[in-house]
């Protein structure tokens, strides 16, 4: 069996990396300390390809693969993680989602200009009451007419402070066949957009209200019975937060290394002292062993999407190793690790965060025992019997 990238694949993260190295090199460190979305970077990775990369070219995406678009993400990151976050917003997450169940008017109506890197689409699924347990979402779909009316609320969505566009998880009726999904338009009447908080590695997120906020029919994705297309299609969006994860703890592992080969410590480099090497050594292991994962869904992913458990195996692996490595690298570099003055504390914080987003650690590990199984189980408190 061959572990090599294939010629072509190849070919292709050599000319993403060259890229990067030429165009986004050059203030890295400034992107990643700042809260706001790098829109000139957007207009420079749309220019380039990199965003619709397994579109379409029908919809005007590259037509290309899952794994054309994990392998630019990883080169993009290697060089300016926070332009990593661009490539993902570009090709995985609720665009991904769109692109998949949009109809021709919806695409032909927000593709260019999202594609273009002009505009934002901000996924609306967690409520203040339903996180991992998103099936007990609240927020109302209900028809008047020729409209939908929206009423409820969103917390922690990605871009949500500067999207123009914002995909929206909704109840149309009673329990899981209920659910379905909705676009909301920036400016509708009745959705407003609060004020920014920031998440522990720096990003920003705004709570969505929706009070009486009346859509045309024609902004519905998926209706009543779409739920399990749009978690499949989040299936995918896992192997973009899996690939930023295993990214950013590789970009750390390598500013710790060539720290360990320049900085000298009781006459000798950092790499002479056994304790470091066996640091390294792990280090090393666990990426190699992610990175076989995510190669696996994404290739699995080639003419389809991708099983929900190499999804699942795959970024639980890469959010492991990239928050492990990341932080060991932070203590390798020490002070400088630690400081602002380096990227790697912002990898540390960053890789923090995939592990609760897109599906936490232990969720994902819920959904790995199903398969391992080969049965469902529910999280669901059971009900007390009836009394007699």
């Amino acid at each position: 069996m061959d572990f090599t990238l294939s010629e072509e694949h190849q070919a292709f993260a050599d000319s993403v990396a060259r890229f990067a190295q030429d165009k986004l090199a050059a203030g890295a460190l400034e992107r990643a300390h700042s809260p706001h979305y790098p829109w000139e970077t957007a207009s420079l990775l749309a220019e380039q390809g990199l965003l619709g990369i397994a579109f379409p070219e029908a919809d005007g995406g590259q037509g290309g693969s899952l794994m054309h678009a994990v392998l630019a993400i990883e080169q993009v990151a290697l060089v300016c993680p926070k332009s990593a976050d661009i490539v993902q917003a570009g090709n995985f997450g609720p665009i991904r989602t769109f692109v998949e169940y949009a109809d021709a008017a919806q695409k032909a109506r927000f593709l260019p200009d999202l594609l273009a890197g002009k505009k934002l689409i901000s996924l609306g699924m967690t409520e203040p009451d339903a996180g991992s347990a998103v099936t007990e979402l609240r927020t109302t779909a209900t028809l008047e007419g020729d409209h939908y009316v929206i009423n409820g609320s969103k917390v922690f969505s990605t871009h949500s402070p500067e999207a123009d566009l914002f995909l929206v998880y909704v109840r149309f009726g009673p329990g899981v066949d209920g659910i379905g999904s909705v676009l909301v338009e920036r400016g509708t009447p009745g959705v407003e957009v609060g004020q920014p908080s920031a998440f522990m590695n720096g990003e920003q997120w705004a709570q969505l209200y929706f009070e009486n906020c009346r859509i045309p029919r024609e902004n519905v994705l998926l209706g009543a019975g779409g739920f399990k297309k749009q978690i499949s299609g989040f299936n995918v969006e896992r192997l973009g937060n899996a690939s930023r994860a295993l990214a950013l703890g590789r970009h750390a592992f390598n500013l710790a290394r060539e720290h360990a080969r320049v900085r000298r410590q009781f006459g000798r480099e950092l790499c002479e002292f056994q304790g470091l090497q066996w640091k390294f050594a792990d280090m090393w292991m666990k990426l190699e062993q992610a990175q076989l994962l995510l190669y696996k869904a994404a290739l699995e992913g080639e003419h389809g999407l991708p099983s929900a458990q190499s999804t699942a195996m795959a970024k639980l692996a890469c959010n492991l190793a990239g928050w492990e490595v990341s932080n060991e690298a932070m203590q390798v570099m020490g002070g400088l690790g630690f400081s602002q003055e380096a990227l790697v504390e912002y990898c540390v914080r960053r890789t923090r965060g995939w592990m609760i987003a897109g599906g936490s650690i232990e969720v994902l590990r819920n959904r790995i025992a199903e398969g391992v199984f080969g049965r469902t189980f529910s999280q669901k408190a059971s009900q007390p019997a009836p009394r007699q």
